[in-house]
């Protein structure tokens, strides 16, 4: 045994404090830990893996006699996940081990990160890595009911069709965001591929709704192309957010979704949005 060894308590003499019963009667929706950083593989469609570094947010619903929750198994479950699992796919079943460990009437876990995707630039067809802001909201409770939410921010461009209209020549553009949140349906899984919703479907389907997409490496010819593209197909926020939603009314393996456009305009100070959601609660 070593030294220190030998200065370290037996866990089970020591007093566990977050086990005792609480007699304030008070039931907590959910606790847990906030801002864990990880490493997490996520299926990509063409079949291979991507590791990504995730922001975790994990919780569970803690009974009015319970004084406490367990933090540590949070961090031991996610660790022991983030080394084996692929977590897009299989949330539900990280959500019944969480509440079983936990002993808890619910479980959450919300995973934010940035995934990749190599794009080619229109013409030249030049490729280069570009990133997307991405969340995963997964919840079971107590009867075993599973939601899931995936959440998507898509970089795109805008021309306004009004200045067009109004101007002897050239029309105004700027750089837009589209932010979706779709509810996947339960049976999302890879074993049904006619039901599983894909970032990079997400992505091109949101982008198409738009005047233009954005690249990461251009060239001369990828510009005049670019500039000319959405010079023909000028939108309004009102334009993009109507044609994203046609595009999420037919996204198989989607049961609802929230959708938010905001235009980071050119000549004024302001910025355009625009907000819509369909049997998202």
């Amino acid at each position: 045994m070593t030294p220190l060894e030998s200065a370290t308590p037996c866990l089970s003499a020591l007093p566990d404090i977050q086990g005792l019963m609480d007699q304030r009667g008070v039931t907590l929706d959910q606790v847990g830990v906030s801002r864990v950083e990880v490493p997490i593989r996520i299926l990509q469609k063409d079949g291979h893996t991507q590791i990504v570094q995730a922001t975790a947010t994990m919780s569970v619903g803690l009974p009015g006699e319970s004084k406490g929750t367990h933090m540590s198994r949070f961090i031991m479950l996610l660790d022991e996940w983030s080394e084996s699992r692929i977590f897009s796919l299989n949330l539900h079943e990280f959500l019944l081990e969480s509440r079983q460990r936990l002993d808890a009437p619910s479980a959450f876990i919300g995973l934010k990160f940035k995934y990749f995707l190599n794009k080619k630039a229109p013409v030249s067809g030049l490729s280069a890595k570009m990133a997307y802001e991405c969340i995963f909201h997964g919840s079971v409770d107590e009867h075993n009911q599973f939601h899931l939410t995936l959440s998507v921010s898509v970089p795109c461009a805008t021309l306004c069709p009004c200045s067009k209209a109004i101007s002897d020549y050239g029309a105004h553009n700027q750089r837009a965001e589209i932010r979706a949140q779709v509810r996947l349906k339960p049976d999302n899984s890879v074993t049904k591929p006619e039901s599983m919703v894909w970032i990079e479907d997400l992505v091109e389907g949101l982008e198409n709704a738009s005047s233009c997409p954005v690249y990461p490496l251009i060239k001369r010819v990828d510009e005049k192309y670019i500039t000319e593209k959405a010079y023909d197909n000028p939108r309004f926020v009102e334009d993009v957010i109507r044609e994203a939603t046609l595009f999420l009314r037919g996204l198989n393996g989607a049961k609802g979704f929230q959708l938010e456009v905001e235009a980071l305009e050119s000549i004024h100070a302001h910025n355009a949005w625009a907000a819509h959601s369909e049997n998202f609660l």
